[in-house]
């Protein structure tokens, strides 16, 4: 049965099409009460009463259904409009589930709070998923069927050196990943990104999401696991160097002094005194030697876990920066930012950095400057020098290389560290705008705890 009512070429809605019905199934009876009353032998005013009284319930009892009709009706509508607008709060009265429209209007609240339950549970495994994405230490990028990234997560944010706001929307070929789309998964790739060369696993996995072809890259950095091994073999390498080295240079020092009390007994005139008294102070004083070059790495082994405060980087930098004398450091400067770290660790990072940086500059009788950048995820440090720039990448940061004459090989070793332990990034490049070299030390801007 359709649910408008064709009248005299037009249309009746269906909120005016139940009521019509009604009045015209009571017509018959009104139209013979009527004429039953008027051609009784009724006085004129009592006529008039009942006609009066029978046309006006009739009007009232036809008014009374159209508004129990369309009431709960637009209440359904008005419900449903919101379930469509995804407001899922609201809900009817009246549900009976023993009426045949309270039984409409309980289903359609059941509707509305399983609406409500389902966003409910999609908003919490959302966030349990953004948790996740936060958390996990791997880059992960999105991308749609047009090689476009639609989701980044920190980890990848950090690799890119850029926020998630600047990658969303590049093309993989413009974020040199599009290597990454093609070829055999899982393998080693080597990939050169705001952090440098570094070695990555690759893991590419394929999903749908509004019917169109996805795909997940995933990027492990291997290069951090490897250097972490390097590390603790590092380590335990200088622990036993300077416990078997300690061991043997006490008593020479100790004969060596013992010995050279004895020469002073002899005549000064004796053979070789002269010899022997200068050849034990050569012992005795490479020995101190040797136990201060032992004692300065040891520190490799002994770095203690950074003991996180707030730090305002602009009094950090300026503060080292006034620290050097040999030349001036300019200071570029940055945004007022505070970030949680370890002052005096972070302080001794930039002393090793800008003497590298301020050493590099005497070659060329360059300029050395400090400046930094920060998002809402971390800062960025940059020591830059006009020196001659770094011949030699491969064993920056191996602990006693160096191509200093007076270097010991410990500087870079131990800013790595420092930086690492506060969950960051160092990395040394050359300038690309002109010579010389860049020291980057990317550091997160909030740290919970640092890192074990």
């Amino acid at each position: 049965m359709n649910n408008r009512l064709e009248w005299k070429g037009g249309r009746l809605s269906f909120q005016r099409h139940i009521p019509l019905l009604a009045l015209l199934s009571g017509l018959p009876a009104v139209v013979i009460a009527l004429v039953l009353i008027w051609n009784g032998e009724l006085a004129g005013r009592i006529q008039t009463t009942l006609t009066v009284v029978i046309l006006g319930t009739w009007v009232g009892l036809l008014a009374a259904l159209r508004d129990r009709l369309v009431r709960p009706l637009h209440a359904v509508s008005n419900l449903l409009a919101a379930l469509r607008e995804g407001d899922y709060s609201l809900r009817t009265r009246g549900s009976r589930p023993d009426d045949a429209l309270g039984l409409i209007l309980t289903e359609v609240n059941a509707l509305g709070q399983s609406f409500h339950d389902q966003r409910l549970e999609a908003l919490e495994a959302e966030n349990l998923l953004e948790r996740l994405l936060t958390v996990i230490d791997v880059a992960l990028f999105a991308f749609d069927d047009h090689d476009q990234l639609i989701l980044v997560n920190p980890a990848g944010e950090r690799v890119l050196g850029q926020t998630k706001l600047e990658l969303e929307g590049q093309h993989a070929e413009d974020l040199r990943l599009a290597d990454c789309l093609a070829g055999d998964t899982p393998r080693v790739m080597e990939l050169a990104f705001a952090e440098g060369l570094r070695r990555y696993e690759l893991r590419r996995r394929s999903f749908r999401q509004n019917g169109r072809r996805h795909r997940l890259v995933v990027l492990a950095d291997l290069s951090k696991i490897l250097r972490e091994e390097e590390r603790i073999a590092w380590q335990r390498l200088i622990r036993v160097l300077s416990h078997e080295i300690n061991n043997s240079l006490t008593p020479i020092k100790s004969i060596a002094d013992s010995l050279d009390g004895l020469l002073d007994r002899l005549p000064a005139d004796a053979p070789l005194r002269e010899d022997l008294q200068e050849g034990l102070q050569v012992i005795s004083g490479r020995s101190a030697s040797l136990g201060r070059f032992m004692s300065r790495y040891a520190r490799l082994a002994r770095l203690p876990r950074p003991a996180l405060a707030d730090v305002d980087v602009d009094a950090w930098v300026r503060r080292v920066a006034d620290l050097e004398t040999r030349r001036p450091v300019t200071v570029e400067g940055g945004p007022r930012v505070t970030i949680k770290a370890d002052g005096d660790q972070l302080d001794q990072l930039l002393i090793n950095l800008l003497d590298n940086a301020l050493d590099a500059a005497d070659v060329t009788d360059g300029t050395v400057s400090v400046s930094w950048r920060a998002d809402s995820h971390q800062i960025q440090v940059d020591v830059t020098d006009t020196g001659p720039g770094l011949a030699e990448t491969a064993n920056l940061f191996v602990p006693f290389y160096t191509t200093k004459p007076e270097g010991s090989g410990i500087g870079l070793a131990l800013s790595r560290l420092i930086v690492e332990a506060h969950g960051g990034v160092l990395s040394l490049t050359n300038r690309t705008d002109g010579p010389g070299c860049v020291a980057r030390v990317r550091l997160p801007r909030t740290l919970e705890s640092a890192p074990e």
